[in-house]
């Protein structure tokens, strides 16, 4: 990468390892793709390695969405194996899903980041209050509705994922939760949607990042063959096979936990996550 010597650039690929399997043991637990987790890094490692900021974030989006596709499908078949996947749900959402995603892939060079990082805290901590301080009450329904609004559900599930590079977990289980489904469903279930949200979001990324990849081509993450429009081949390469090692693990872990035990677990995530991004916006 321009600028760094042989010390800082293994200290990142180093960095990305470690975090590839962080990532991969989240996404089994909590269904969330480790997108929460691999984004921010890979802010922090582009901005390093001098990667302009008007590209900066769509590029850790799109990377962090390919990394996501193959643990995603890995913690999928491990909890599908369990028969915690609601497939129900999944029949509903798929096509809603993918239409959100399609327009996020379109308009995330433009959409506005500091309102989807307001949406995210408020959404995330209105989850993790109600998690840690187990409020049953704080619900939106007995189950999850049928119809348009279902459908108008899939929608955001997918658009807001997409716009973030999360996978989809995150919104997914907070909806399952809030409407009564036991939180291990909500995690298994999760796991597939984050299938359906990662590939055409991350081919959506590719896509959208080929007119920057024109305009900044001394920048070494935005050339090929180090990377295809805003997806860091590097940064894939680096994460990817850690993640897919601990991805099973972090389902067996998921299993293993009560219920009480995954909410708090999971609530104390949701709190993490959505204080990076109270930083962020300070």
């Amino acid at each position: 990468m321009a600028g760094l010597n042989i010390t800082e650039v293994v200290e990142l690929a180093v960095l990305l390892v470690a975090v590839g399997g962080l990532s991969g043991f989240l996404a089994g637990v909590f269904g969330i793709g480790g997108g929460a987790i691999l984004v921010p890094v890979f802010y922090e490692c582009f901005r390093i390695a001098g990667v302009p900021l008007e590209v900066r974030m769509p590029l850790c989006i799109g990377t962090s969405l390919a990394i996501i596709i193959p643990t995603s499908l890995r913690s999928f078949r491990a909890h599908l194996a369990r028969g915690a996947v609601d497939m129900e749900i999944l029949r509903k959402w798929w096509l809603p899903i993918l239409i959100g995603v399609a327009v996020g892939s379109v308009t995330a060079r433009f959409a506005p980041e500091r309102l989807f990082k307001v949406v995210f805290v408020l959404v995330a901590w209105s989850a993790a209050a109600r998690l840690l301080f187990a409020r049953e009450g704080w619900k939106l329904g007995d189950d999850l509705p049928g119809g348009p609004l279902m459908k108008v559900y899939g929608f955001f599930v997918g658009l807001l994922s997409t716009l973030m590079g999360i996978g989809g977990g995150l919104f997914s289980n907070l909806l399952m939760t809030f409407y009564g489904r036991p939180i291990h469903q909500a995690v298994a279930t999760s796991s597939a949607l984050a299938v359906l949200i990662s590939i055409p979001g991350a081919l959506g990324y590719i896509y959208a990042g080929w007119p920057a990849a024109a305009t900044y081509p001394d920048v070494a993450p935005l050339q090929l063959p180090f990377a295809l429009g805003y997806v860091s081949l590097i940064g894939a390469l680096l994460v990817m096979p850690t993640s897919l090692l601990t991805a099973p693990l972090g389902v067996k872990a998921a299993h293993a936990m009560s219920k009480r035990t995954l909410e708090i677990a999971f609530g104390s995530y949701l709190f993490i996550v959505g204080s990076r991004f109270v930083v962020a916006l300070l």
